[in-house]
Order: C-alpha cells, then structure tokens, then sequence
C-alpha cells in the first residue's frame, strides 16, 4: 500500500510520452497498450520497461433518472434525501445532471517487465523510436515511478478520460441521448 505522499509524488511526477493516436470510443470497449518506463530508485542506470494492457469500458450515461440506481457508499438515508432533493431542485431549473461514467479493466497479470542497464535518456530515446516506427495506435509510451508504477498507470487513465470526454460527449449529443 502507498502512501498519499507516494501516491502525489507518482501523479505528479508521470508523464504520458506519447499518448495513444484513439480515445476511448463512445459505444464500446476500447484496449490500449502501455509501455511504463521507470528508473529503479536504488540503482543508477537500471530502467525497467513494463508493458501490458488496460480495457477502458464503454463509457456510460448516467441521467438523474437513474442515480437512484447509484450506489452512495458511506451515505444515511439522511444524506440520500439531501443528494436527491439537490438533483431535484437542479432539475427544476433546468440543468443538465447528464454525466459520463468511466471504467477500466486493468489485468496485472498480463504486465511483462524487462530490466535494462542505460541511462533513462537512451531507454527513452530507442522506446520512442520503436512506437513511432511501429504506429501502433492503441499503444502509449509513459514515464512513472517505479515502486508506484500502478499510480502512473492510473494517471494514464485519467489523460485518457479527459481527452475522450469531449469527443464522448458529442457522441451522445449527436444520437440525441443527452
């Protein structure tokens, strides 16, 4: 287990090299590609380069109608009410609640790991040029840390939902579903 700090430092510190050339579709499941380069944090020139795969879900639409099926974990039926007299009043002025719901598989046993003895720079450097050579276009290259790998892996995630969001949003707008 991470501690937050750990968990900052790995959010903070991650970055997506090269993102995939697709978002996440609108209507169905969508798998990318990583490759997770990370300098071992005792040894100096020792990269591990991590791969494998995550499955973003279709995202879903979730309208106020529905958030009764929601599930509020940690909520009374006192905080409930307040929530869904809240959603009522927004609704009575005519505010949209409509909202995009993400999910990922993520399958950890799928991830390889490659243990190489070079600098960061030139890992970086032959990665990057591997990606661009081959043009996989599910594939992501990111930099993280190593003890938190799987925080640079969520942080991926979420880069991905904020890229698609826009484009999952008119999806829906477009087949008049919001």
């Amino acid at each position: 287990m991470h501690s937050p700090d750990d968990v900052q430092y790995a959010m903070e510190t991650t970055r997506v090299l090269r993102p995939p050339d697709r978002r996440i579709d609108t209507f169905g499941d969508t798998r990318f590609e990583f490759l997770l380069l990370s300098e071992l944090m005792d040894s100096a020139g020792q990269i591990r380069i991590r791969s494998g795969d995550i499955e973003a879900v279709r995202p879903r639409l979730v309208k106020p109608e529905s958030y009764q099926d929601l599930e509020f974990e940690g909520f009374d039926d006192k905080a409930r009410g307040r929530i869904e007299r809240m959603i009522e009043k927004m609704r009575e002025q005519g505010k949209d609640m409509a909202f995009l719901n993400y999910g990922f598989r993520f399958a950890r046993g799928k991830v390889t790991e490659e243990l190489v003895h070079d600098s960061l720079d030139e890992v970086r450097a032959r990665v990057m040029e591997d990606a661009r050579r081959t043009g996989n276009p599910a594939q992501a290259v990111i930099e993280g840390v190593d003890d938190a790998w799987e925080v640079s892996v969520v942080k991926f995630t979420l880069d991905m939902i904020m890229a698609s969001l826009p484009i999952n949003h008119f999806d829906f707008q477009r087949r008049g579903l919001l």
